[in-house]
């Protein structure tokens, strides 16, 4: 059973596919329906930088099975709208995850601030 799916990859996420595919719809063929983390690995994106999927315009989590005819968004990390009641694919979106990866004692970059030094 064939299942031809359409993605649209959102902001950088664009980076990991080819020219003719970058902000445009496309369309996969796989041999059978798989899930939704399968296929965007298989196009080339990284699913640790997928923060949110639509699957016909609903949120759904990696574990979907993306069936024939599904259309499929895909989003980045979303850096200023708040999107944790909508995404399925992590406990808190990757923004906050993001931020506490980067400054994890806050406490040293204001201390740091005043003598002129960065954190970076």
């Amino acid at each position: 059973m064939n299942c031809t799916v359409s993605f649209r990859l959102y902001e950088e996420l664009n980076d990991y596919v080819s020219r003719d595919r970058r902000k445009a719809t496309f369309t996969v063929s796989f041999k059978d329906p798989v899930a939704i983390r399968d296929a965007i690995r298989s196009i080339g994106v990284p699913s640790e930088k997928v923060d949110l999927v639509l699957v016909n315009s609903e949120p759904v989590s990696f574990d979907h099975i993306i069936n024939d005819g599904d259309m499929v968004s895909v989003y980045p990390i979303f850096e200023s709208l708040d999107i944790s009641g909508v995404t399925q694919l992590r406990d808190k979106p990757l923004i906050r995850l993001a931020r506490a990866f980067k400054n994890p004692r806050p406490e040293r970059s204001e201390k740091w601030q005043g003598k002129g030094l960065t954190n970076q």
